[in-house]
């Protein structure tokens, strides 16, 4: 980020105060008929410390995290869909086909992580610890993970597959 042409800041999405990781906001220094103030991205971030290898002193951003309106909040924690999908489809066990289920009937919210196996011989006991470690680790947070078998997992005939659900009653939404 070039400090002469931009000053960036990142901010915490629901207050607007700053923050370690958060919202990337840009405010413009050059433009003069058409000035940007404080704009906000909606892309999540943080700042990268220290020199650049090439030498460069400006300030840089680290590669954005997610989006602030793709952002679940479970029990205090931010959780991007993305980082689960990664380590979904990071492990050769499963499919590439999950719905992540948000369980809001308590006070605090519990995420269910639904995978599908790629084959019916896997080993569920190996496949579930090891996922379920993984999205600890990338996570921060404990999360429920539903296996599934092969085809299980609902799918989508026509537009943007549909992978976050919610659950605010007895009934099922998945």
């Amino acid at each position: 980020m070039f400090d002469d042409v931009f000053l960036p800041e990142i901010v915490d999405p629901e207050t607007g105060e700053p923050a370690d990781t958060g919202e990337l906001v840009v405010t413009t220094l050059t433009k003069e008929a058409m000035p940007v103030l404080r704009y906000r991205t909606g892309d999540v971030t943080q700042f990268v410390d220290g020199p650049c290898a090439c030498g460069r002193t400006h300030r840089r951003i680290a590669r954005l995290a997610g989006r602030v309106d793709d952002m679940l909040v479970i029990r205090g924690v931010n959780v991007f869909p993305s980082a689960i999908e990664a380590v979904v489809l990071d492990d050769p066990a499963l499919a590439g086909h999950y719905a992540l289920v948000v369980d809001r009937r308590a006070a605090l919210a519990n995420l269910e992580v639904h995978c599908e196996l790629a084959s019916a011989g896997s080993d569920r006991d190996d496949v579930f610890r090891r996922i379920v470690a993984r999205l600890e680790e990338r996570l921060r947070l404990r999360v429920d993970v539903r296996l599934a078998d092969p085809g299980a997992i609902p799918r989508q005939e026509v537009g943007k597959a549909k992978r976050v659900f919610e659950r605010v009653g007895d009934a099922d939404p998945f």
